[in-house]
């Protein structure tokens, strides 16, 4: 019965993505009273909102959000990559969870290189080799397990119900899927999961996935053990071991998430709780925070030349930082402290006079002189004050396109986000240097930033995107236009966005971003202009304290729901 009931519910999930609501008129944002979930697909936010209804907190809630867009969202949401979580619990603790991949024990320094040196991306985009040892089913069953209140079953249940029984596919998912034949064609395994015998798979069509089922239940069954030993094990080394891949199962049983203390940060009265290395997002956020923090913008200068010149320039400089200084901390020593002073910022705030500096010009700061784009985020807020914030991926979009034959699910191509050679971009146009360069068991660095905004020590805001290198940028425009500008959470969502990452040396804007005289002030101020682009996808609650309202928006760049009650 439980599952014809649920049967029923999916069969509602039919929903249209069009990038023409990219700048809609907003609705003003979703309100609930007692909880809210927020994702990138419309089934994985029932399933959450369910758990809260159900008793659960917020920290169950985001496990079962997980596992279900493993099954309904395949392009990101998975249980063959990693991530990272934020949370800050109803008695004001603090605490992220890493559990992003890690290189093979066999993985080498120069193994993305051919015999004269030169960078090869096919084998760290695309294949056996461009994958980490996956960590989501580690973190998520860590985070259940010490900040959970219910049981593994009850949280994987509707997951493993989606992929037993199917749902109907959405455009979206349909239409990413037909884009990305050529790619799965490479592989039986996924062509297997992924088309019909060769063909298409059609909007409306529902999609079921018997092999991930039984990998889900595995876990359900066995915990931990479900996925890194046994039956599921078996089958990732299998397939590493006939195709030449690195991971073998002592990789996999060895893998452990790691609980770090967060970053920390201040902007106008604003705490700013976000993750540390190995990712970079938490650091080059406050960072970029810190040097804005040095000057001031009236409500009218939002899109202004000087405005859109001020965050660029900041920009600059910390993905020149971010270049050099960050990666793996238990691998690397991270100068996190110098990196996220105020001191420092102040230096660089400086620096930035009336006209652009050129890239070439800018270079990483020293302490001792003074990510696929298709990842996921999604947020989640309880009644009794618990914040959740997560972000996953397998870094592009279907990760490594390689389908685990027998199980079911894509491995990640999160490989690519090393830096296998120094100064060469990774897909994401990404320098890196030694901070980031491949080693066994290291965290590959990423641009993840899920981040929780406090006021007067209570979660204000619950944010993040996807986008790889945009990542960082996109989170901190959203964080400004609610603190700098006074919008509402969903006009600061929908508004449109730059990015600028140091090298290369131009300024990226989404459609409407920039009017035509704006474009030509900053091209006289000395800018590059690039193209027009898609920047994130946000999902994002934002909390009254004061008259007990959860806001929730989902971005309109993308197709996913808010659920509250």
């Amino acid at each position: 019965m439980r599952r014809l009931i649920f049967f029923s519910l999916i069969l509602f999930s039919n929903f249209i993505y069009s990038q023409n609501l990219l700048f809609a008129e907003p609705r003003n944002p979703i309100r609930a009273k007692n909880g809210m979930v927020v994702s990138a697909n419309e089934l994985a936010s029932k399933v959450g909102i369910q758990i809260l209804k159900r008793g659960g907190n917020a920290i169950d809630a985001a496990v079962a959000v997980g596992f279900a867009l493993a099954v309904t969202y395949p392009v990101a949401g998975n249980i063959g990559g990693g991530g990272f979580m934020i949370i800050h619990t109803k008695d004001g603790k603090s605490i992220a969870i890493d559990f992003r991949e890690v290189a093979p024990a066999a993985a080498t320094r120069n193994m993305f290189l051919d015999s004269d040196g030169n960078f090869l991306p096919d084998l760290s985009q695309v294949g056996i080799k461009s994958a980490g040892v996956p960590g989501s089913v580690s973190g998520l069953l860590y985070a259940l397990k010490k900040y959970g209140t219910m049981k593994i079953e009850d949280v994987i249940q509707p997951a493993i119900n989606m992929a037993e029984i199917g749902f109907p596919l959405p455009y979206s998912t349909a239409n990413s899927i037909k884009y990305t034949l050529d790619d799965f064609s490479q592989f039986p395994s996924s062509m297997k999961i992924f088309s019909k015998n060769g063909e298409a798979y059609q909007e409306g069509e529902i999609f079921k996935q018997p092999d991930l089922a039984f990998v889900l239940n595995e876990i359900k069954n066995f915990g931990v053990d479900g996925f890194y030993k046994g039956k599921v094990a078996e089958l990732i080394v299998d397939q590493q071991n006939k195709m030449g891949g690195l991971i073998t199962l002592d990789d996999l049983a060895n893998y452990k998430t790691i609980e770090r203390e967060v970053v920390r940060g201040s902007y106008n009265n604003f705490e700013i709780i976000s993750m540390p290395p190995s990712s970079s997002g938490g650091v080059a956020l406050i960072q970029l925070l810190n040097i804005l923090e040095n000057f001031s913008f009236k409500e009218n200068e939002w899109g202004s030349s000087n405005y859109i010149h001020t965050l660029v320039e900041a920009m600059k400089y910390v993905y020149a930082d971010r270049a050099v200084h960050l990666g793996d901390s238990d691998f690397y020593n991270v100068p996190i402290d110098w990196l996220t002073s105020k001191a420092y910022a102040k230096k660089i705030a400086d620096k930035i006079k009336n006209s652009a500096t050129p890239s070439d010009s800018i270079f990483a700061g020293s302490p001792d002189s003074f990510e696929g784009e298709n990842t996921t985020h999604y947020s989640v807020y309880d009644k009794d004050g618990n914040a959740v914030s997560v972000t996953t991926t397998i870094n592009s979009g279907y990760g490594s396109k390689l389908v685990v034959e027998g199980a079911g699910f894509l491995l990640n191509n999160e490989m690519d986000d090393f830096s296998s050679k120094p100064n060469t971009p990774n897909q994401f146009g990404l320098i890196g240097s030694e901070a980031n360069s491949i080693e066994p068991g290291k965290r590959m660095l990423s641009s993840m930033t899920p981040t929780i905004v406090l006021h007067n020590e209570k979660p204000f805001l619950i944010l993040g995107s996807p986008g790889g290198s945009t990542i960082i940028t996109v989170v901190l425009q959203v964080i400004l236009n609610i603190i700098e500008f006074n919008m509402d959470i969903e006009q600061a969502v929908y508004s449109p966005r730059i990015h600028h990452q140091w090298k290369p040396d131009k300024l990226y804007f989404e459609k409407f971003g920039l009017s035509k005289d704006v474009i030509e002030n900053l091209k006289s101020m000395g800018h590059i202009i690039g193209n027009e682009r898609v920047l994130g996808i946000v999902e994002a609650i934002m909390i009254d304290q004061k008259n007990k309202i959860i806001f929730g928006v989902t971005d309109k760049r993308g197709a996913g729901k808010v659920e509250g009650y």
